[in-house]
């Protein structure tokens, strides 16, 4: 057969949109057209982003080719309610994509052999087999994740988790679904960290939903490698890592040359580069919450003092839609803020001592290929059991607390900075994980082979 053509499916947010792109362009690295379908409001940010950067979108001929269908939502409607969106998607977007699908094989130009569909999307994969296409599914979280979802019916029969999708009175602080699986804290479960208690268990029920559909695949392709969760991959030995998935910085494929920062919402900020390279090495704290948190304007104060306390330099971003007024006595001369940065070029950069970071799973996976220690600031779904991998079984990260009333406070921020400072450990552990995460992706590699593995399926 020709070149096989695959049809990429994210969940609608940056933090699974990024992992997908990154995805997306390895299979054309490896020789496959890739059709990647966003939302239409979320093409719509991703094309505008890159006419902001001047880079050129790609044309109809091209390996990858950007294309939209609709969330079911209006266009005023708030797309950071998960509970909305994931009832706006299950309604809307299955018949969505199979009239897609049916247009792009009615003009004959490329016929779809594959889909790729995220685990939030794994419903995909039935649109898939009413039309003869087979699939697979993308965990942009982490394994742990991956096999705590699917698991909760298992949990519910144990009675750890009752009917309605709560912990029941006498489910235990910390339980192992496996005994090869590091314990976990049963409050971390990342559907109770989703504000409403009512938002988490909708998003539940959909990601459950979408779980009915992870049979149809042998293919469960993670975002992990084998010495960040061996105890999770080998109770469910069907994850097949591949990470992790890091953006390619050849430039020699000029087809892909065009496809660098493709799938950012927001235009990253470069200028934050030239500023790392005057500071010392392994002096500056890199701050960055992700594209969900969002602070009050009293924790955006104590975030602002605590760093001016440390007195250090920091780079901070604060994305558009979270810009707070500083506090007054805020000085911030040491630092530089920026609203969306290129993080995996600043996390590479010898200036950045360690990652104050919200415990997102790709911030995380790029915090270790880059072999630098984290500050865990988590705000919410997977974000808490991250913060429990990175700082107790993989040891490479301190945890930041909140005082009695939620709140990280200025003297906390500087007492845990001071700490990571004063810590001879924590920089050779993460230097040496770093080597064998990467050691992954390298020709011969765990992950490496895992890709040809699935690359050669496709095409055969």
């Amino acid at each position: 057969m020709g070149i096989p053509t695959v049809l990429a499916l994210p969940f609608a947010a940056q933090g699974h949109v990024n992992p997908m792109m990154t995805f997306s362009q390895k299979l054309v690295e490896n020789g496959c057209k890739v059709i990647f379908v966003n939302t239409e409001f979320n093409h719509r940010r991703v094309v505008s982003s890159m006419e902001q950067k001047g880079a050129s979108s790609p044309d109809e001929e091209s390996v990858l080719k950007l294309v939209s269908i609709p969330d079911g939502l209006a266009p005023d409607d708030d797309r950071s309610d998960q509970a909305k969106l994931c009832e706006a998607i299950q309604k809307t977007m299955p018949e969505a994509l199979e009239k897609l699908i049916e247009d792009i094989h009615s003009k004959g130009e490329n016929k779809i052999n594959f889909i790729v569909a995220d685990v939030c999307m794994a419903w995909a994969l039935d649109v898939g087999r009413k039309i003869g296409i087979k699939g697979a599914v993308l965990c942009p979280a982490s394994a742990a994740i991956f096999t705590l979802l699917h698991s909760v019916p298992m949990l519910i029969h144990d009675g750890i988790v009752d009917s309605d999708l709560g912990l029941t009175s006498t489910t235990e602080k910390r339980i192992r679904i496996s005994p090869s699986m590091p314990e976990m804290d049963t409050e971390d479960f990342f559907w109770l960290n989703m504000g409403e208690p009512s938002t988490g268990k909708k998003v539940l029920k959909y990601l459950l939903h979408c779980a009915e559909s992870f049979h149809l695949t042998e293919w469960w392709l993670c975002n992990t490698t084998p010495e960040l969760e061996p105890g999770t991959l080998s109770y469910l030995p069907k994850i097949l890592p591949i990470g992790p998935l890091l953006r390619s910085n050849d430039n020699d494929s000029k087809k892909i040359a065009t496809t660098k920062s493709m799938g950012q919402f927001w235009e990253e900020d470069h200028s934050c580069m030239s500023w790392l390279d005057e500071q010392a090495h392994g002096s500056v704290l890199y701050v960055a919450f992700g594209s969900f948190t969002l602070f009050d304007q009293n924790q955006f104060n104590e975030l602002s003092l605590g760093l001016d306390l440390t007195n250090r330099p920091f780079l901070w971003v604060i994305r558009e839609d979270n810009r707070m007024a500083y506090p007054h006595e805020f000085k911030g001369q040491k630092g530089k803020i920026v609203s969306w940065a290129p993080q995996q070029k600043v996390l590479s950069h010898p200036a950045i001592a360690c990652f104050v970071t919200h415990c997102g799973w790709n911030s995380t996976m790029e915090g270790l290929s880059n072999g630098v220690p984290f500050l865990c600031w988590p705000y919410f779904g997977d974000q808490l059991c991250n913060r429990t991998h990175i700082c107790d079984e993989l040891m490479v990260g301190l945890g930041i607390d909140k005082d009695q009333n939620g709140v990280v406070s200025r003297e906390e921020l500087k007492t845990k900075v001071e700490q990571f400072f004063n810590d001879d450990n924590i920089k050779p552990m993460s230097v040496g994980l770093k080597e064998k995460v990467l050691n992954n992706i390298a020709k011969g590699g765990t992950s490496y082979e895992n890709l040809n593995k699935f690359v050669k399926m496709i095409k055969e």
